[in-house]
């Protein structure tokens, strides 16, 4: 006994010791506190007894039965989630209605009176959109000169990809052996920065019905490619920890650009081995990146409406590519418990400064049950402060870094009933229920000089 009293001790306050010093490395100096803190109370409540008391066994067998007790309760696999999401069958959206495109219509021209004419519940909101400072404006909210013109040179350079999003194909087509040619190129982007390569075959409803911008604007869209290879770049936890100030936007233009370059990279290969290739990147898309990326094994779609990964989050910016090159693959096993994470957090609802992120349940959008957020309210405010905000991203329990500490944290989460009721209670507790903005310091100081 004495010595599962002390084996249990020692795995104990070295978990909360070194969890101190992840937290600490983190920057999240008030979760490393607190850490610290249990632990203090910890060693205190469970040796002192050992300097009182004549003889500790009795102290010791209740011990070793209180944490076998909250083991099997809190940390031993007792339940999966039974909740699922189904895309196929959704209704397919014309890209003219998302509002990253309605914002492209100028007042008084002829395609703005056609459209609105066509859709008038638009109208009241984009009008009152179009009042405010707009997206990187220099009369926004947060505006910052250095991020800012950081952030436009990113998004000037993801319009300069576009050119090389469809390539020419190569004369001479070269065998490649499917299985290798697959696992070539998931091991080319990864070795290239990638966070994440699924591969799916591409489904009708993973495409806009017709394009909504660009010169190709109103032409319908046709599935003529059979597979969809997503892409994702992770977000640096750090800086998106500015949300919503000038150095997230930076860094979401970032990893556009970034994402943007691995997609047409990865076309130009496919294309130069003699086979088709389309790059889906920012400003420029044909599918739904979300849905393919999920469908690809590589998420869910959260309350939020943005993809959660197993291992970052939602702190993700994806790109596609869907081509006719011979891949195999096979069949991913997909991890719906996020969903279930989802249905109990509504910290994201709780921290958006618009209000466009639902705190209910799940309801029928497009022939399928989703949480859907108000697109116009959150484009409304991006109009206001300049950047593309991000607090709910930040605030995602499953956001905080890919270590050892958040990944224990997610299996518990995973598979443990009560630990997932208790973990936004925890996430509130350790990283405050609504995350403070952090103000530019190091290299990022004094970008707020206009």
């Amino acid at each position: 006994m004495d010595l599962i009293f002390w084996v249990m001790f020692s795995c104990i306050a070295g978990f909360l010791f070194f969890a101190s010093i992840t937290s600490f490395r983190e920057g999240e100096f008030r979760a490393a506190l607190l850490l610290i803190g249990l632990l203090m109370i910890f060693t205190a409540c469970t040796l002192i007894p050992h300097l009182l008391l004549d003889d500790p066994s009795d102290f010791r067998l209740v011990f070793i039965c209180i944490v076998a007790l909250i083991f099997l309760l809190f940390l031993f696999p007792s339940s999966t989630s039974k909740i699922t999401q189904d895309f196929q069958g959704i209704n397919r959206i014309h890209e003219e209605e998302v509002v990253l495109s309605r914002r492209l219509l100028v007042p008084r021209t002829a395609s703005y009176h056609d459209y609105y004419k066509r859709h008038p519940e638009h109208k009241e909101a984009d009008d009152r959109s179009r009042k405010n400072p707009g997206l990187l404006s220099r009369d926004s909210k947060f505006f910052e000169s250095l991020t800012f013109n950081a952030a436009k040179a990113n998004f000037t350079l993801c319009d300069h990809l576009h050119a090389y999003e469809e390539p020419a194909i190569s004369a001479i087509r070269d065998g490649a052996d499917p299985e290798n040619l697959t696992t070539f190129i998931a091991g080319w982007l990864k070795k290239s920065g990638a966070a994440g390569v699924g591969f799916t075959p591409l489904k009708d409803y993973h495409l806009y019905s017709h394009k909504g911008r660009g010169p190709k604007k109103g032409r319908q869209i046709m599935k003529d490619l059979p597979h969809a290879i997503a892409i994702t770049s992770e977000m640096d936890h750090a800086m998106m920890k500015y949300a919503p100030g000038g150095p997230t936007v930076m860094e979401s233009s970032e990893q556009y650009l970034h994402s943007g370059i691995l997609a047409t990279r990865l076309a130009l290969m496919i294309t130069n081995l003699g086979y088709r290739a389309k790059a889906h990147i920012d400003g420029n898309y044909e599918v739904i990146c979300p849905l393919v990326a999920a469908d690809a094994g590589m998420g869910v779609l959260g309350r939020m409406g943005l993809l959660m990964t197993p291992r970052h989050g939602p702190r993700v910016r994806i790109s596609v590519v869907t081509t006719d090159i011979p891949l195999e693959y096979k069949k991913v096993k997909r991890d719906f418990s996020p969903l279930a994470f989802c249905e109990t957090c509504k910290k994201c609802a709780r921290v958006c400064p618009a209000n466009a992120i639902p705190d209910g349940p799940m309801k029928e959008t497009g022939g399928k049950k989703r949480w859907k957020i108000n697109s116009e309210a959150c484009y409304n405010y991006w109009t206001i402060s300049g950047t593309d905000c991000g607090k709910c991203m930040i605030s995602c329990p499953y956001a905080h870094p890919d270590n050892w500490f958040h990944r224990f944290i997610r299996w518990s989460i995973k598979n443990n009933l009560l630990f997932r009721r208790m973990a936004v209670k925890l996430d509130d507790v350790f990283y405050g229920k609504l995350p403070a903005f952090r103000r530019s310091q190091d290299w990022l100081i004094n970008n707020r000089v206009k």
